[in-house]
């Protein structure tokens, strides 16, 4: 009898999120891969575990880790709800990450977009804090030393590393204050931040209308519903059966409880961070920690406003020559990096060769110029010989820089010690 009124209170809700018609190309699987609905749908799923997880877990030094024990133990799919906590966060780590990837391959972020790239690394950045801060909640030895690492890492930023890396652990060592800040940051501040940007971001591809697509394909218009409709809840129901089931077989790790006197060997960080710590083993922490991350940052906020592009909006790599190119790119920095890793360590010791010479050039400047110099030569030959354009060349350059960090994370969390426990 009021399943009228029921369905129009739906219509009226589904168009505050999407436009009453969208493209037809651009609701099209291999355009988006759905990646940006499945990073808000993760979000939502983390909130409810997480909300959940708030009534047994107890934030102090003593209690943390018995808390997660009396989850697993003694509360009724307690240990399932743990585990859909912790996999649905490692995921939404990778899945915003491919979503940055894809929308800077599709030529997604030039002209009215450029904002939204904007956003979209600022949201990259909360997602990877959102973690890291949960990171240490369990309090067990996997989370403790790697806390420990990453903020032992903040104190070899120039001038204000000591402070900030106090500052973050309320002391001279990770402690109960470090517990509790990363709790209220964890379950407070951060999910509000997200919610607020992602508002804005959401409102911005709506403003721009809608996802990205080639101009050819611009007027190709479908209803929003059932086109998109149905298709998103046929992703959102397949991923959350994905995670239940994954959840069910898969338990999230947890080790012995932290001890500040015994440090496990290898002692790791998480693994996102995991090139972060790959690169301090080939480079002065100056540059590894402050100097190239806050290059690296500044030319991916630049992208978008380089001028003189000639862009193929929403088409992927811009021109068959930039598919080339990325592909040639990625090459390249596979097996560039891994020299390096390999020459570094046991060949090129500028520091053994040099010790007289200042620290900050045998294991700073050095190691940058041998890297970019052969980078140069092949930004050199991708334009002279592969024709690229400005666009091809920008893509190259991430391609690069993209590939080398991945090349280090799995350097340094499959390759070294013993291994990392799964995604730990």
């Amino acid at each position: 009898m009021h399943q009228p009124g029921t369905s129009k209170a739906i219509s009226k809700f589904l168009l505050h999120i999407h436009p009453p018609r969208v493209n037809a190309h651009a609701i099209k699987y291999t355009r988006t891969f759905g990646l940006g609905g499945i990073a808000a749908l993760l979000f939502v799923l983390l909130f409810i575990t997480g909300m959940l997880l708030r009534f047994i877990y107890v934030p102090s030094e003593k209690g943390a880790y018995d808390s997660i024990i009396y989850l697993k133990e003694n509360v009724l799919f307690g240990e399932l709800l743990r585990n859909m906590h912790y996999w649905s966060g490692m995921l939404l780590v990778i899945v915003s990450f491919l979503h940055v990837v894809r929308v800077f391959y599709s030529q997604s972020i030039y002209y009215e977009r450029r904002k939204n790239w904007i956003y979209g690394l600022v949201l990259m950045f909360l997602v990877i804090m959102s973690n890291f801060t949960g990171y240490l909640l369990p309090w067990d030895q996997l989370a403790y030393w790697a806390v420990t690492i990453m903020t032992n890492m903040l104190s070899y930023i120039p001038v204000i590393g000591e402070s900030l890396a106090s500052l973050v652990r309320g002391g001279t060592e990770v402690n109960e204050g470090t517990l509790l800040r990363f709790y209220h940051f964890h379950t407070g501040l951060l999910p509000l931040l997200m919610v607020f940007v992602m508002s804005i971001h959401f409102w911005l591809v709506r403003k721009a209308k809608g996802v990205a697509v080639p101009a050819s394909s611009e007027k190709e218009m479908v209803k929003t519903n059932p086109e998109l409709v149905y298709k998103e809840i046929v992703v959102a129901l397949s991923l959350i059966l994905l995670l239940i089931v994954f959840s069910m077989a898969v338990d999230a790790p947890l080790l012995d409880k932290a001890n500040p006197l015994v440090s496990p060997n290898p002692s790791k960080a998480p693994w996102y961070f995991m090139g972060f710590q790959e690169l301090l083993l080939h480079m002065h922490p100056g540059f590894g920690i402050f100097i190239v991350p806050v290059i690296v940052t500044a030319f991916l906020v630049y992208i978008p406003y380089i001028k003189d592009t000639k862009v193929n909006t929403g088409v992927w790599f811009n021109s068959a020559v930039g598919k080339k190119i990325t592909i040639w790119s990625a090459i390249y920095a596979i097996v560039f990096t891994m020299l390096i890793i390999v020459g570094t360590e046991y060949v090129l010791t500028f520091q053994q060769w040099m010790p007289d010479w200042p620290v900050l050039i045998t294991t700073g400047l050095f190691p940058i110029v041998l890297y970019v110099v052969p980078t140069y030569g092949f930004m050199f030959f991708a334009k002279n010989h592969l024709k690229a354009g400005k666009i091809e060349m920008i893509m190259a350059l991430v391609t690069i820089l993209l590939t080398g960090y991945l090349v280090m994370t799995f350097v340094g969390s499959l390759l070294r010690g013993e291994g990392m426990h799964l995604f730990a």
